[in-house]
């Protein structure tokens, strides 16, 4: 068989490769000699495909290295100038987290060679970069040791010395999980470093950090969320991933320039926290008409209130009570925090013109039944959203007002026409979470005299068809908070919705198309019997579930 003969173009264009490959490391080998480091050439040489994703794809092309061998705690890199800033930063951290670091020059083609094997491991490799593993019987641990805020502190403390970013990092995410906390912030202050965790929607300062401590978190929370390590003057947004065994969660990472170094939040994104639409904590006749509301084939349903008020776990649950195979449903979200399987989500992406507007343009066109939008932020989306409401879609979003009497004013303000949110919009919710009062240590005591003139006051004007006992009697009795272990020594342990709900009808598209202000807005649901979310709170306090307390610390009257 006569040998392949390629056109005399392609062997010469092979032939100048060679010589510039053969040039470029020559190059490198006078370069190495000169600083002072020894030569690699990476073009033979198997890549340790474990080593290569210490570093992040894009960080280590970004820099001009490569991580080719790990062995216990010591590295060899490979890189193009070990004098580039980024290098030298990425060395750094290195440094800060493994024992030995030794370097070696490498030529532009050879780093090229190693950087192939992201491909291979991303294809091959089962833990991806990205991922904290914390075994089932760690977690277990950490649940048994960690039973309280102090806990956590002193925790923090013991294995402080050790300098493992990786540990202590393990150690606050399983805390944060085994103390319910939805965030953990990490707060430079000028003096120290200050640790706190968000649980049942209120801060609690939890322990400080040394400086050193602090850096190493960073860099690690930088590299798993992939953020560019040399960037300090500039927000950050990321996420990972926490694996326990089989279970796994994701965390939501934001890095944000302040005075005294960069602030850290860790939101913890915990699927056990998805609800169904009867574990909401809505009332039983208010239920009733979200879901005769929800069923309707078109038409937009909108959830408002301010951040951290429930509204997209509201409109999760809705979504898995509508979900069914009969049905296309699509969202356009940012980001997406939980997946839903059975729907198709998408994620907003301004780098690639990828908008609220510009999703819900291009998912019109596929045909689906049921639409979730983030958020309604501007004039585009929101005439969008009512156009998609008027043609045959249920639309589902969020809106950012006080309470459901914005709402309508809200969007006449981003310039959509009164005329046509009559006929688009079905329903309005607004909502606030209050926490629950712990069960282990409630008690319920006599009301005062000035409790019981509140809540005659508040609750005199309910509708009658409301189950409400005939009289607010001397011998009411209402939840008191003592606090325990099991709720941390707040009294409180989870939360619960409390609502509002204003559902579209002839007679209010009417009203609205006067543009009427805010204040009258709720002059006219006043008059029409709605239960304010400060009633509904009111009335869970009846139910033994929150306090008055928290009730008016959440409406904020």
């Amino acid at each position: 068989m006569s040998p392949i003969k390629f056109p005399k173009e392609k062997t010469q264009e092979r032939k100048l490769g060679i010589v510039r490959v053969k040039e470029e490391e020559e190059a490198a080998k006078k370069s190495a000699k000169l600083l002072g480091f020894p030569y690699i050439n990476l073009t033979f040489k198997p890549i340790d495909r474990e080593a290569l994703e210490i570093v992040p794809e894009h960080e280590a092309k970004e820099a001009g290295l490569a991580v080719i061998s790990k062995k216990g705690q010591s590295l060899a890199v490979a890189v193009a100038d070990p004098q580039d800033p980024d290098t030298k930063k990425i060395i750094e951290n290195l440094k800060d987290r493994f024992e030995n670091v030794s370097m070696a020059m490498a030529s532009p083609h050879s780093l090229k060679k190693a950087w192939s094997g992201y491909k291979q491991t991303a294809l091959g490799k089962e833990k991806i970069s990205g991922e904290v593993d914390i075994s089932p019987r760690e977690l277990e641990r950490f649940r048994k040791e960690i039973r309280s805020i102090e806990d956590l502190g002193e925790a923090i403390g013991k294995i402080s010395s050790q300098k493992n970013a990786s540990l202590i990092a393990e150690l606050l995410l399983a805390s944060a999980l085994a103390l319910d906390a939805s965030d953990v912030h990490i707060e430079p202050q000028e003096k120290d470093i200050r640790l706190r965790l968000r649980i049942d929607g209120l801060m609690r300062d939890a322990s400080t950090l040394d400086a050193h401590i602090y850096k190493l978190l960073l860099s690690r929370i930088k590299l798993l969320s992939e953020m560019k390590l040399n960037i300090k003057n500039a927000a950050q947004d990321g996420r990972f991933s926490v694996s326990f065994g089989k279970f796994e969660i994701q965390i939501r990472s934001s890095v944000l320039p302040g005075a005294y170094g960069e602030n850290i939040v860790l939101r913890v994104l915990d699927p056990a926290s998805l609800l169904s639409m009867e574990q909401l904590g809505i009332r039983e006749d208010l239920l009733k008409i979200v879901e005769k509301q929800i069923k309707k084939p078109n038409g937009m349903i909108l959830t408002t209130g301010p951040t951290g008020s429930g509204k997209t776990t509201t409109l999760y649950a809705f979504l898995k009570k509508l979900k069914t195979p009969e049905v296309k449903i699509i969202t356009v979200e940012d980001p997406i925090e939980y997946h839903l399987e059975g729907i198709s989500q998408t994620q907003v992406s301004a780098e690639h013109g990828y908008t609220f507007a510009s999703g819900l343009r291009s998912i019109l066109r596929q045909d689906p039944d049921i639409i979730l939008i983030g958020e309604i932020r501007d004039l585009e989306t929101a005439d969008t959203a009512l156009q998609a409401s008027l043609t045959g879609h249920l639309l589902l979003s969020t809106l950012h007002t006080n309470d459901v009497a914005g709402v309508v004013p809200r969007l006449v303000d981003l310039g959509a026409s009164s005329s046509v949110i009559g006929p688009a919009m079905n329903m309005a919710i607004a909502q606030r979470l209050v926490r629950r009062t712990c069960e282990k240590c409630k008690r319920l005591e006599a009301a005062s005299a000035e409790e019981l003139s509140l809540l005659k006051a508040e609750l005199a004007n309910l509708p009658s068809s409301l189950r409400l006992p005939q009289e607010i009697a001397q011998g009411l009795k209402l939840p008191r908070t003592k606090g325990c272990d099991t709720c941390h020594s707040s009294g409180y342990k989870g939360r619960v919705g409390v609502y509002e709900i204003l559902v579209n009808d002839a007679e209010f598209e009417k009203f609205i198309l006067e543009n009427p202000p805010i204040t009258k807005v709720r002059q006219y649901t006043k008059e029409k019997g709605m239960i304010t979310m400060k009633q509904d709170g009111f009335l869970r306090v009846l139910e033994g579930i929150t306090t008055i307390e928290e009730v008016e610390r959440v409406t904020g009257e």
